[in-house]
This record gives structure tokens, C-alpha cells and sequence, in this order.
């Protein structure tokens, strides 16, 4: 199910943002302008096989058409300290961004996941072995509930580890410095522990 498809409204703020009128967009991408303006005036939608074309003749991206907001990243320096996580609740796909992104996975947008501090049932120990952390977490592993991954950022690195039901809540990461260690239980979400 698609939890957001392109509005009436956008496509008309778009096609004018780009001094375009709607005889000029409709031959952009073969359509008569009654539909464009069909579509302007919610009395319709584009087919999704249009999507593409009609992201093409309006500069944007297809995510940019259907979400209604512009991807802007202002992140140059890349600091990955900033870095933002989306875990996809349908499939449990995880995604990662340095910047300002508009994420989508199985048909739905995503928000990146907060995260909060580590508690009693999820504190992640911590050991040197030369120069790595070895990392763990005591928490159940079942197909119920688990942790999914773990990861360790710092302001120049972004390393992560999928983990599954049933194996052991750990993994080694290089060492590179002052950050933050990851984890994501599939029942409470993203957490953080500072190192």
C-alpha cells in the first residue's frame, strides 16, 4: 500500500515554479492538458507509469513528486556524527543518510529513528582488544525480538552490523575515535550509548 502518491497540489506548484504552463507540461510527457489540469484540480491522478516522465519534466526526483518536499543537502562537511537511520517497519531494511534525505521503503516514507539512551536491558558492554571494540548486548535473540544491528559512529566513520534472530548481540569495530554505539531492538526502537 503506498502510504503517499503525488497530490494535485504539488504538481501545480512545481509546473509554476518553472514558468511552465499546463499545455507545455502535458507535451513534456504526451498527455492532453485537460489531464494535467484534471489532475491540478484533484479530479484525478497521474498513472504511476507517468511518474518518472513527469518527475523529469518538473526537475525533480520521483520520491521529491510523491512526498512534496524538495531534497536539499546542506551537509557538506558530511559530519557523520549527523547521520540518520531509517529502519523500514514492513521489511526491516535499514538506511543510512549523512544528510537531509527523503527515505522510502516498501511503498511508505520513512522518518528517521530517534534515538534514546541505552537502559538496563539494553546496555551494550564494551571491551579494548588492541584496536577494537569488541562489543555486546545481553538481550533475548529470538524471532520475537531481537536486536537487529549494531553500529559505531564517529564524526569521519560510520561502521554497521546486521545481526539476526537467534545468533549472539555482538561484533568488533575498528577504533576511530569519540562517538556514539548503535543498537536497534525490533521492540523499543533505536538506542544509543555514547563511547
Amino acid at each position: 500500500m503506498i502510504d503517499n502518491y503525488v497530490t494535485g497540489s504539488t504538481i501545480k506548484f512545481l509546473r509554476e515554479q518553472k514558468n511552465m504552463t499546463q499545455a507545455e507540461l502535458a507535451n513534456k510527457i504526451g498527455v492532453s492538458p485537460k489531464t494535467v489540469s484534471k489532475w491540478e484540480t484533484a479530479k484525478g491522478l497521474p498513472d504511476i507509469s507517468l511518474l518518472e516522465s513527469l518527475a523529469g519534466a518538473l526537475s525533480v526526483s520521483v520520491i521529491e513528486l510523491m512526498s512534496g518536499k524538495a531534497v536539499n543537502n546542506k551537509n557538506v562537511s558530511a559530519n557523520m556524527l549527523r547521520s540518520k537511520l531509517y529502519v523500514c517497519p514492513i521489511c526491516g531494511n535499514i538506511m543510512h543518510s549523512s544528510g537531509e534525505s527523503i527515505i522510502s521503503c516498501c511503498g511508505i516514507s520513512l522518518s528517521p529513528a530517534e534515538a534514546e539512551p541505552t537502559d538496563n536491558a539494553h546496555r551494550i558492554i564494551i571491551e579494548n582488544i588492541e584496536d577494537e571494540y569488541f562489543v555486546s548486548v545481553k538481550h533475548e535473540m529470538s524471532k520475537n525480538h531481537y536486536i537487529s544491528f549494531l553500529a559505531y559512529v564517529t564524526s569521519d566513520r560510520f561502521q554497521l552490523v546486521k545481526l539476526y534472530p537467534e545468533g549472539n548481540a555482538e561484533s568488533s569495530f575498528k577504533i576511530s575515535g569519540s562517538g556514539y554505539l548503535y543498537l536497534y531492538c525490533n521492540h523499543h526502537g533505536l538506542m544509543r550509548q555514547k563511547v
